[in-house]
């Protein structure tokens, strides 16, 4: 079992009436740090949040946050296995297969295909061997056409797998960055770093992008989110985000949180496609650009997610005016040694 700090999330701090409705186990030391990149981009305020270093594990990254409220859920279920989809090179289902073990869950990934290169090859290897059972189901089409013999084949103990949509982008999943806003607020008022003007991150499931929304509203900033999509095997448009992000405020409110009044409407919310390129897993141009900056800055970024995002994020600061606050990179990228 992974260390368990004794410092209570955000989420309990602010709402303790949800301490006993949505339990949480800690699987990362938080929070993360934040720093500015020193002269990087026109204006002198171009920020990192360092999600990469997240997690205890074989794996870090956003997914870690998602998974310290799922695996709570999936034992108050009594689920023995977790079941979820992913590409060749899935992130996600790599460190689900790695945290979900240690707390004795097992998991089954279908795996859909996508462009392979050695990042991808690298992460196949890592997958075989983190004891997850994949499938190799091809194509949307074929994985939602096995479900129902996926389901089937996973039972355990007599109880169905708990499913996870991709990425962990379920409302419970959400709340890992719901926590994550509100641990950036912490950070404005600490004094580590100003009120940002914008948040900049990856959108591959949405998860990430809805719990800041969210979190972010809560947390009375007024910081506007940027989410770069990099994924267009999934409807992730403005509308389906704030409909996740309004989903995962349903749940807290059924959970017992008092949030008062909160307008999800008017939380400031930007969609781009305009760094996705080909298609998902495809490598681009600005992407390679963007990984060569970043490793000036000390920040490894990977091809289909972080380096597009960080591509998104430099042009916004070179056509926006300064003055207005920091424009902060969510670095949700999360590799461990081999």
């Amino acid at each position: 079992m992974p260390d368990v700090t004794t410092a209570p999330p955000y989420l309990h701090q602010r709402f303790p009436e949800l301490a006993e409705s949505l339990p949480h186990v800690r699987l990362g030391a938080s929070p993360t740090p934040v720093r500015k990149l020193d002269g990087l981009g026109s204006h002198g305020r171009i920020w990192l949040k360092d999600d990469s270093r997240f997690g205890s594990g074989g794996w870090g990254g956003n997914k870690v946050r998602k998974l310290e409220w799922i695996i709570p859920d999936v034992l108050a279920h009594k689920s023995k296995r977790i079941i979820t989809v992913g590409g060749l090179g899935t992130n996600w289902g790599l460190a689900t297969a790695l945290y979900a073990k240690q707390f004795g869950i097992d998991t089954a990934l279908a795996l859909i295909d996508q462009p392979v290169d050695d990042h991808v090859r690298a992460q196949l290897a890592r997958l075989q061997r983190s004891g997850a059972v994949l499938h190799f189901t091809r194509s949307k089409v074929r994985t939602f056409a096995c479900a129902p013999w996926l389901m089937i084949r996973h039972m355990k103990g007599g109880r169905m797998p708990y499913y996870l949509p991709p990425g962990g982008s379920s409302p419970i999943g959400a709340l890992g960055y719901v926590e994550a806003a509100l641990e950036l607020a912490a950070q404005v008022q600490a004094g580590e770093i100003p009120e940002p003007a914008h948040i900049v991150a990856p959108v591959g499931s949405g998860g990430t992008v809805a719990g800041l929304l969210l979190g972010l509203r809560l947390a009375g900033l007024r910081t506007g989110v940027v989410a770069v999509v990099v994924n267009d095997t999934l409807p992730l448009g403005d509308r389906e985000i704030r409909d996740l992000a309004g989903r995962t405020e349903s749940l807290l409110r059924q959970r017992g949180a008092d949030l008062g009044d909160v307008d999800l409407r008017s939380a400031g919310l930007t969609v781009t496609r305009e760094y996705l390129g080909p298609g998902y897993g495809y490598a681009t141009a600005e992407g390679r650009a963007a990984q060569r900056v970043g490793s000036e800055f000390g920040i490894p970024l990977d091809p289909v997610y972080t380096a597009k995002a960080f591509a998104g994020l430099l042009e916004i600061d070179a056509h926006t005016r300064g003055g207005d606050g920091p424009i902060v990179m969510l670095d949700t990228f999360g590799p461990r040694p081999d």
